[in-house]
């Protein structure tokens, strides 16, 4: 078979991933935090873009402003069109870009007050005198949040005087972790700084001194230790508690009461106090900012009966193109290079406005078909939870499994019934005993729950109970499916549950 050369003709079909297609992707799959981090960064770079403010309003000493084209940035459902986008327009555009692309010098007359000021006028001058058109920064007065090492630190210089000393109590403060406690030990830390452990262990003395009380223990039980000491309830009874808290976890009160020499009463009170210690003293000062969770959807009734899904303006970042903007300064560019950034600078923002529209277009129309779906649990409670998956949801909407799971991720739904993540209406199914309609996971978990609330010291439930009383009420379910549900709902044991309820009764 001779090999030669030939041209051929094929058609075929492929899919491409463009970085813009990867990109919307990524941007649907993020939290409405990370969105608006994410739109801040492109307001920053693409000098074409433009945030809409909700209380935005046209400054009434502000001169008419030619009317602009604007292509209007989705909040999903209310953007607006282009014949309504002068009127969003900000204020003073061309000073905001003017030192990007300068036009010509400014008439004297349209100066600064305090640039034209005379020499001897100082009212434009900020703090330390120097110049500052609108003051000084009140951030720069903004008090600095102290860390968990910073607190630790300044003790230690208050606390420690010899050099040596506090070089070994800046090394064991810089062990203390995020929960307040020093995992590495003794021995390595000594042989690391060339120090006896007498002098190690005594620098350890001092810093667990510090505040927040209980800092720099190596376990739960000297963490406890340190704090019923400065309570002063550190008595040899306490002593032997804190020394047997796998006890304690067990709930096994009568080897407690025994080991202790106390009887319930004692014992109820010392566990009280136990519960009212801090196990993790460095959690006060937590590294990392706690975000809020911020509803991207919200339901409520309407007055037929049916339900209203409305997407939450706040939650979502609005931009505009200013195609005005763009006519203007491209035809002052100087070269190809100006250009082509202009030009990249359009597409992109052509881009982000298109891709924040059809992100939220998406949720709005992913919550709604959840919100159908899970009437029964708006309605009547968790119980009423039917099983749903993704592939149900993307067959109803016509869309793929992994865009309904991009969706759901890290978005929340506030209710009548409080504020829930989407994927929480997402639960496994169990198959009815008597061939019905399957049961939600979640609403098995809740009637566990509810059946061990109610349960007497003198009829604790066993696990093969439980399965029995479900059996009767339709739900098939085997007895380690019960044990896995009850762990996920940090309930102990029959046997524990059984102590601690006959403990609970003798103390009263």
């Amino acid at each position: 078979m001779a090999l030669i050369p030939k041209l051929a003709l094929r058609q075929a079909q492929s899919l491409v991933m463009t970085p813009q297609l990867m990109q919307a992707i990524k941007l649907l799959q993020l939290s409405s935090l990370d969105l608006a981090a994410y739109v801040d960064k492109e307001l920053e770079q693409n000098p074409l873009l433009e945030r809409i403010e909700p209380s935005e309003q046209r400054s009434e000493t502000a001169e008419p402003a030619a009317p602009e084209s604007r292509t209007a940035a989705a909040d999903g459902w209310d953007g607006p069109t282009q014949a309504e986008a002068p009127q969003l327009t900000m204020d003073r555009l061309d000073a905001d870009f003017g030192n990007v692309f300068p036009d010509d010098a400014a008439p004297a007359a349209e100066l600064p007050k305090a640039a034209a000021a005379e020499p001897g006028d100082w009212s434009g001058l900020g703090v330390g005198g120097a110049f500052s058109g609108e003051g000084g920064d009140i951030e720069a007065y903004v008090a600095e949040r102290a860390t968990l090492g910073d607190h630790l630190e300044r003790q230690l210089a208050i606390a420690v005087a010899d050099p040596a000393d506090r070089l070994i109590g800046l090394h064991l403060v810089d062990l203390v972790d995020a929960a307040g406690y020093i995992r590495e030990p003794l021995e390595t830390i000594s042989e690391r700084l060339g120090s006896s452990i007498e002098d190690v262990e005594r620098v350890l003395g001092i810093v667990q001194t510090f505040e927040p009380t209980g800092i720099a223990a190596r376990t739960l039980a000297e963490c406890l230790a340190i704090q019923l000491r400065e309570r002063d309830r550190f008595d040899p009874a306490m002593r032997t508690l804190v020394e047997n808290l796998d006890l304690a976890a067990r709930r096994d009160f009568a080897a407690l009461k025994r080991i202790c020499g106390v009887d319930d009463e004692d014992l109820a009170d010392m566990l009280a106090e136990l519960r009212a210690l801090d196990p993790k003293p460095g959690h006060a000062f937590g590294s990392e900012l706690v975000q809020p969770v911020v509803p991207d959807v919200s339901v409520r009734a309407a007055s037929d009966g049916s339900w209203l899904v409305e997407l939450i303006a706040d939650s979502l970042p609005r931009v505009l193109v200013n195609q005005s903007y763009y006519a203007r300064v491209v035809r002052t560019a100087k070269n190809e290079v100006e250009k082509t950034f202009l030009t990249e600078c359009l597409q992109t923002a052509n881009w982000l406005t298109r891709s924040l529209e059809q992100r939220a277009r998406t949720i709005l129309k992913v919550a709604t078909e959840i919100v159908r779906q899970q009437d029964g649990f708006l309605t009547y409670g968790v119980a009423h939870l039917r099983p749903l998956n993704l592939r149900m949801i993307a067959d109803a909407i016509g869309m793929h499994e992994s865009t309904v799971s991009r969706v759901t991720a890290n978005k929340y739904i506030a209710t009548p019934r409080g504020v829930f993540e989407l994927k929480y209406f997402f639960t496994a199914s169990i198959a009815n005993a008597d061939g019905g309609d399957a049961h939600s996971a979640e609403a098995v978990r809740h009637r566990i729950r509810i059946m061990i609330d109610a349960e007497s010291p003198d009829d604790v439930l066993s696990d093969d109970t439980i399965v029995k009383l479900l059996h009767g009420g339709g739900v098939e379910i085997a007895r380690r499916t019960v044990a896995k549900y009850r762990e996920s709902l940090r309930i102990p044991s029959s046997v524990q549950r059984r102590r601690e309820k006959k403990g609970m009764a003798a103390t009263t």
